[in-house]
């Protein structure tokens, strides 16, 4: 491909930051550059302003720290779900899997990510400050852990595991997604049978 610093500006600049993002190299960040260039205005300007209300509109629930277009957010306000139970997940694409299959009701914490010394993800930086307080509400009768099987996954349930007995939590049943789910793979990545299977055969950890 042609070295940035040779296209014209307004172009380089948006494959600049495109070739930011994950899985986008500059290749191929130049040919959704190219793309958004070739396609006709309003459409290009209307995925321009879709872009800038990711961050005027959405919001981060205060209740699961989700994303939402308020807070709390639907699944937070719904009276019908069951607060004795919550679903601790990394990311709010796991939640969307998990809501996808639709056989749990309870509620959800999503984490934002994995505990991961490698790559400096330490506690601090996940939600487990909202973990406690949500477990001090007292309402909670069962955590399930649906982090998934990987190195980092296990890092993190060992982490709350021993989290909710420092914190004298001995009343809440601490779960997981049954292992039907392989190790080494990730929630938001297995099929709808297999995430059925994994909410209603979960394992006391």
């Amino acid at each position: 491909m042609p070295s940035t610093d040779k296209l014209p500006a307004p172009l380089r600049r948006v494959v600049e930051h495109l070739s930011r993002l994950p899985g986008l190299g500059p290749k191929s960040a130049l040919r959704i550059g190219l793309e958004l260039l070739n396609m006709d205005e309003a459409r290009a300007r209307d995925i321009g302003a879709s872009i800038a209300e990711l961050r005027d509109k959405l919001c981060m629930c205060r209740r699961c720290a989700s994303l939402a277009e308020s807070s709390p957010c639907a699944i937070c306000s719904d009276p019908t779900r069951d607060d004795e139970r919550l679903c601790l997940v990394s990311g709010w694409d796991t939640l969307l899997a998990l809501e996808e299959v639709g056989v749990y009701r309870g509620r959800y914490l999503v984490l934002g990510g994995l505990l991961d010394p490698l790559e400096s993800t330490h506690p601090h930086q996940l939600q487990m400050g909202l973990l406690l307080t949500r477990l001090r509400e007292g309402q909670v009768r069962e955590l399930i852990l649906a982090l998934g099987s990987t190195l980092e996954a296990e890092n993190t349930a060992s982490y709350v595991k021993n989290l909710l007995k420092s914190e004298g939590f001995s009343n809440v049943a601490l779960t997981r997604l049954a292992q039907g789910i392989p190790m080494g793979a990730e929630v938001k990545y297995m099929d709808q049978q297999t995430l059925k299977q994994s909410l209603l055969y979960r394992q006391d950890v």
